[in-house]
């Protein structure tokens, strides 16, 4: 202690003494406590990395397992289909697993990248049932970034156009059109097909466009094709990211 406490005196000198140390304990103890709050919060935070971690991973392995055991099945159907229809729904149902897939990693992609995805599956499947595509895109298209689950709506609207073309309307073309409208992205999917017939206007695959547009922030609507068919236009906001 500074000798000028002992100048007050025995007493008031341990007086003094003893409020010191009662302050440096209270404030050792406050100090200990604050670093004990902080390694359990720390400890916590470490728990709940491992426990998320430990969960992508193994939801990492049931994808790839689903995708190695249950892709080779469909490619196997693909391959023995009795006929081209058959071969397509085994082949869409392919790409939605890998979309799933996909989408479990959370990689975004730019607008032109998930188009120029869309449009190779579409020549693909259009090409293995012997139908022509006709993709009209503006050149001077925005570019943003999409995250996974955008990606995934305007891929799968755009499949399930081209499976309802394949399968009810015995289209020969389908054309697909992809343009910016104001602050827009304006896609349509037309076939000279006989049109969707009336037991599968209001089907699962309608609502489920209806519900990934939705997702999207944009909507969707059927009419009459100018190439005989029907036309599907889908309309949804793009962001100012690019």
């Amino acid at each position: 202690m500074s000798a000028w406490l002992w100048s007050l005196g025995p007493s008031l000198a341990l007086l003094a003494a003893c409020a010191w140390l009662a302050l440096e304990r209270r404030r050792l103890q406050g100090e200990l406590q604050a670093q004990s709050r902080q390694t359990l919060v720390q400890a916590d935070s470490e728990r709940r990395r491992i426990r998320q971690q430990a969960t992508l991973e193994e939801r990492e392995r049931i994808y790839r397992d689903l995708h190695d055991d249950l892709g080779s099945q469909l490619l196997q159907m693909i391959y023995t289909a009795p006929n081209p229809e058959q071969a397509d729904r085994a082949r869409a149902l392919l790409q939605n697993l890998r979309d799933v897939v996909s989408r479990s990693r959370g990689e975004p992609g730019r607008l032109g990248d998930v188009l120029a995805e869309i449009e190779a599956e579409a020549r693909q499947r259009l090409a293995a049932v012997s139908v022509e595509l006709n993709w009209e895109q503006a050149e001077h298209l925005p570019d943003p970034i999409l995250d996974s689950g955008q990606a995934l709506h305007l891929q799968r609207i755009v499949r399930e156009g081209i499976s309802n073309a394949i399968r009810h309307a015995q289209a020969h073309t389908l054309r697909v059109r992809v343009r910016p409208d104001a602050q827009q992205l304006l896609l349509d999917v037309t076939d000279d097909g006989f049109g969707a017939p009336a037991n599968q206007r209001e089907g699962r695959g309608m609502d489920s466009m209806r519900t990934r547009a939705a997702e999207l922030q944009g909507q969707i609507d059927w009419t009459p094709g100018t190439l005989g068919g029907t036309k599907i236009t889908l309309r949804f906001p793009l962001s100012a990211q690019s």
